[in-house]
């Protein structure tokens, strides 16, 4: 049995990824439960040794267990699910919605693509699950002033969500992976990317805001409620809002200092929810972390380490290889429309997590086969359509998923296909742009 394992581990690591994304996809089991069920058996099958160290048998080095698990993502997770839960605690997110609003006057059409830069916005710097939770009690309440339909608005900052959170290193776990895996820092993000989301989210918001034009009207009495909007009394706690406001600064300011300090994000994302802790009561704080989230991560780099470890990753490269004849435009182009359609379908995460190793792998210079040239457009092209592609339809990301749930149970249901209808067209437009963009800047 030990033979047949050793003989045949590249096949079985491989089985098991793919049981594990199919389990995943279904949703019919936890999704941490699944990834944790598959590293148990690829630990127990011996997939993956427990100790890094010299194989006396190649006489090479290889990564133990926890060399797989890529802690500067976990704790970079972790750090910034805990800032942003204190910090939504003091009110200062909603202050700052609402504020948005009034701006506006109450122009519906004006209200939904201030609702959607808002979301955009802080979606670059709050995961995308905590953008939309503090957004839909604010857009429930807009609406029903309007007396208009919820979905539009809703559906609208769901894409907005998806689109600002690709424009940063922390604004979408693919990007934190990506990140850590490529060694790009903060500014990386920044210059790389953000021109590029700006424009797609312009074109993207701009055609929504066309398409649901006829559900955007409202009396002059509706706009002039909207902008009257009484907001003294939304921050909570005002000590709380200043220290989460300085020490969310504080963490971004390192973030962007990265090319100086060489201090890892994680780093400050830890120091900072650590400060804010001081002045808490630990134990509540915890408990909201987004656990399920984190011990999915650490099981899913477990089943990936096992597959990369027999030689998964190197295949599936080479294969790639020889499909794109070892062209670099032929590769980005193929990354960046495979991640878009394949991260709309499954979930983002465990692709990203299979895709950084391989795109790695792609461009080992110890690989004779390895594409050269500017190869930074491969990185640039999983993560544009990683993040991106969660638009394609309702389960592509979770605040979608979200989105949907809260909505039908407010009897405002969101169906697959009314979903999928302009999801397929905000897609389309991201990709074709990222296509434009990557070729202009690195193919050309």
């Amino acid at each position: 049995m030990l033979y047949f394992i050793q003989q045949n581990a590249m096949l079985i690591s491989g089985l098991i990824l793919v049981i594990a994304y199919i389990f995943i996809a279904s949703e019919k089991i936890q999704k941490s439960v699944v990834a944790l069920a598959g590293a148990s058996l690829t630990m127990l099958l011996g997939l993956i040794p427990f100790e890094s160290g010299i194989n006396p048998e190649t006489n090479a080095f290889v990564k133990g267990i926890f060399a797989h698990i890529d802690f500067q993502v976990i704790f970079l997770l972790i750090g910034m699910m805990i800032i942003v839960h204190i910090s939504s605690r003091s009110g200062v997110f909603k202050w700052m919605a609402l504020e948005l609003l009034k701006a506006t006057k109450g122009h519906p059409k004006t209200v939904l693509f201030a609702l959607a830069a808002f979301t955009a916005i802080a979606s670059a710097f709050l995961d995308n699950v905590t953008t939309v939770v503090l957004m839909m009690p604010i857009t429930f309440v807009i609406a029903k002033e309007f007396d208009t339909d919820p979905v539009p608005f809703l559906m609208t900052e769901v894409f907005a969500s998806n689109i600002g959170g690709t424009a940063t290193l922390i604004g979408d776990p693919p990007n934190i992976i990506i990140g850590t895996r490529a060694g790009l820092s903060f500014m990386d993000f920044v210059w790389e990317l953000t021109p590029i989301v700006c424009i797609i989210f312009l074109v993207a918001i701009s055609t929504l805001v066309f398409l649901f034009r006829k559900g955007l009207k409202a009396t002059p009495e509706k706009m002039a409620q909207i902008a009257n909007i009484d907001n003294s009394k939304t921050i909570t706690d005002k000590n709380l809002m200043i220290r989460s406001v300085a020490t969310i600064g504080l963490v971004i300011l390192g973030f962007v200092t990265h090319d100086i300090t060489h201090i890892p994000a994680f780093v400050f994302a830890v120091a900072g929810a650590s400060f804010l802790l001081l002045f808490e009561k630990p134990k509540e704080i915890y408990r909201d972390v987004e656990w399920l989230t984190i011990f999915f991560f650490v099981g899913l780099f477990i089943i990936i380490g096992g597959f990369e470890a027999n030689g998964g990753i190197k295949f599936l490269a080479d294969q790639l290889i020889v499909l794109t004849h070892g062209s670099l435009e032929v590769a980005t182009m193929v990354i960046l429309w495979a991640s878009g359609i394949l991260s709309g379908i499954i979930d983002n995460i465990p692709y990203t997590a299979t895709m950084a190793p391989l795109i790695s792998e792609l461009i080992n210079p110890t690989n004779p086969n390895a594409i050269t040239g500017n190869v930074h457009a491969l990185w640039w092209a999983l993560s544009l359509g990683a993040c991106l592609g969660g638009n394609l339809t309702i389960i592509g990301a979770a605040a979608n998923v979200l989105v949907s749930e809260t909505a039908a149970s407010k009897g405002h249901k969101i169906s697959f296909m009314r979903f999928m209808k302009y999801g397929i067209l905000v897609t389309t437009i991201s990709l074709v742009l990222s296509s434009a963009y990557l070729y202009m800047k690195y193919l050309h």
